[in-house]
């Protein structure tokens, strides 16, 4: 085990108040430096590392109102099946406390529902189907999507930038790099990311914007990947299933296919008894 001095960044998103003429505000950084205890290799066991919370976040006015909104469509959504628990916690970690309240009392596949359907409260139908009119699938559309999430969505998944890829033979400025998710660095679970963020999101965003996303996370440094007009692999296919949990996280389990498919298997069951009770 090692102390070692690193840097610890807060991010300030600054104030969105004056977006006008000269008045704009830019993203404001600070670094200062912190002492840590980090964990050797051997101690993490490959893949599975321990990680600590370093990044701090002032969120300004509109970062507290999104988190909040967020929060509440995910306890209405989720409410009944936890007997009108509310979380007392306020910001960031009100939101923390009820996804993990959700991925400890629901299985994945309820845990994804779930979201998509809080997605669905957060963001207002009319305005979605507007947006997929005005915006079909194009190189304008995607690139607009991947500029839109930097700028309005790093309350959620903290600092992010554009960057280039290839689509069909060209370039495109159609990918959002999430430099390390705030997400997985607040609840440090592989789990919870992917269920109630990586495969949620990718659905909802399909199904109510028509835009194709894939999402990457890189589990090792806790970055991501948004690539919008990809297709992502089929959820029982996805790479991101066979990557064993931090050893932080209180659950410690491989979401791995095989689980996977015995959730989809017990819920088709159940949807069956449902329907005919005999």
């Amino acid at each position: 085990m090692d102390v070692k001095l690193i840097q610890e960044r807060r991010v300030f998103l600054g104030n969105w108040g004056n977006l006008r003429g000269n008045h704009k505000r830019k993203l404001r950084r600070k670094t200062t430096c912190c002492v840590a205890v980090l964990t050797g290799a051997a101690e993490r066991g490959g893949n599975e590392g321990t990680r600590n919370l370093n990044t701090v976040y002032t969120d300004n006015w509109f970062d507290k109102l999104a988190i909040d909104h967020l929060s509440e469509a995910v306890q209405a959504t989720s409410g009944h099946m936890f007997a009108g628990w509310r979380s007392k916690k306020s910001g960031y970690e009100s939101l923390v406390e009820v996804a993990t309240m959700a991925s400890r009392n629901l299985n994945q596949i309820k845990q994804r529902e779930a979201m998509i359907e809080a997605l669905q409260r957060a963001f207002p139908r009319p305005i979605l189907s507007l947006i997929r009119t005005l915006l079909p699938q194009s190189k304008f559309a995607r690139e607009y999507f991947a500029a839109f999430t930097t700028v309005f969505f790093a309350w959620l998944v903290g600092p992010c930038e554009v960057k280039e890829s290839e689509l069909n033979g060209r370039r495109e400025r159609n990918v959002v790099h999430i430099h390390k998710c705030r997400f997985l660095e607040q609840t440090n679970c592989v789990g919870m990311c992917i269920n109630l963020c990586k495969f949620p999101t990718q659905d909802f965003i399909k199904d109510s914007l028509g835009m194709p996303v894939s999402m990457i996370p890189n589990f090792d440094d806790m970055s991501c990947e948004m690539k919008f007009g990809e297709d992502p692999p089929a959820s029982i296919e996805d790479p991101a299933l066979n990557q064993p949990c931090y050893k932080l996280c209180k659950k410690k389990e491989k979401h791995d296919t095989d689980k996977l498919n015995q959730l989809k298997k017990r819920d088709a069951e159940s949807k069956i008894f449902e329907s005919h009770p005999f």
